[in-house]
């Protein structure tokens, strides 16, 4: 499912709250990244505009639909459509729990991520399930998620919630206006492809397994999984795009020629110039100091849907 661009609900709520014309609005974010030397994104920006113009989006409710990647304090109301078993981790010496679900409202969905060990235990003790409606407070947008930390509150409500978007959402966007926790959906040709890398994680948890030891299990028979690094280009900027496991298949591989180099090298020049439809998330890559998409799934091009698509264009 498409999502409505989140830089033009935010630019619409804030042409409501401040009672000026949406197009002046653009103008005063153009203005705003300009002098900025373009160093923000078209959604920061907006957020520094309803600043200066004494608007708090984060006293305010959003919908799912217009949370921006960097608010600190956002505060939403939905249902919980899913929750996710919880997960223990031991990183860095720290160990604790961390619990996910997804939150759904008429507008969009979004997966919610609790670290706090009382938001936690709602979950363990039953009292928040799947189909309650919640309010959340003080959350921190992160990578087209909701972080909630200790200073956040997510409590149930008596509000009614209409029909909720269930399905994943997606939106329009070229590779080149692409930000870090953006969700798309983009069709584009693979221009380069690298050598797949393996790696091993636990049959019963998933988590990876070092030395054949799992955190969580003990002593296991590992599992090897591969990761495939590649490049897209749709035409407006050129991305390097992550895939995993059966997502790698969808490329035309079979195991053996996705977990065999040779008979990999044997294909790799047959993925270039490929045309497919992928949806993954936009992630920070630390390492090279960019973004790069991480594919959640890959679709062949349907001629029908193409046709659409040229059409409206030509409109």
């Amino acid at each position: 499912m498409w999502e409505m661009d989140n830089y033009e609900q935010l630019v619409s709520r804030i042409s409501n709250s401040a009672k000026l014309e949406v197009e002046e609005i653009k103008r005063k974010v153009e203005a705003k990244r300009a002098k900025l030397s373009g160093l923000v994104s078209k959604e920061g920006a907006a957020q520094i505009v309803a600043a200066e113009l004494g608007i708090n989006l984060d006293r305010e409710r959003l919908k799912l639909s217009e949370l921006v990647h960097g608010m600190k304090r956002a505060s939403v109301l939905g249902k919980i459509i899913e929750l996710f078993p919880i997960r223990e981790f031991n990183k860095n010496g720290r160990q604790g729990k961390v619990a996910n679900l997804l939150l759904a409202d008429e507008s969009s969905n979004v997966r919610v991520v609790l670290w706090d060990t009382n938001h936690i235990a709602l979950i363990e003790q039953g009292k928040l399930k799947k189909g309650d409606v919640v309010e959340i407070s003080n959350g921190s947008v992160r990578n087209r998620e909701i972080h909630l930390s200790s200073f956040s509150e997510i409590k149930h409500s008596k509000e009614k919630i209409g029909d909720v978007i269930e399905e994943r959402v997606y939106g329009r966007k070229k590779l080149i206006d692409a930000r870090q926790g953006d969700v798309l959906k983009i069709r584009a040709f693979i221009v380069q492809s690298f050598e797949p890398r393996y790696f091993e994680v636990c049959p019963q948890c998933g988590k990876k397994v070092v030395e054949g030891k799992c955190v969580g299990h003990g002593d296991i028979e590992p599992k090897k999984r591969a990761l495939l690094n590649i490049f897209l280009d749709d035409g407006s900027e050129v991305m390097r795009c992550v895939l995993f496991g059966e997502q790698i298949n969808k490329l035309g591989l079979s195991d053996d020629e996705i977990f065999s180099l040779e008979k990999f090298a044997g294909k790799k020049n047959d993925l270039l110039g490929e045309e497919k439809i992928f949806s993954g998330n936009v992630r920070s890559n630390a390492l090279y100091n960019t973004t790069e998409l991480i594919i959640e799934n890959v679709e062949d091009v349907k001629a029908d849907e193409l046709l659409k698509e040229l059409e409206a264009k030509a409109v």
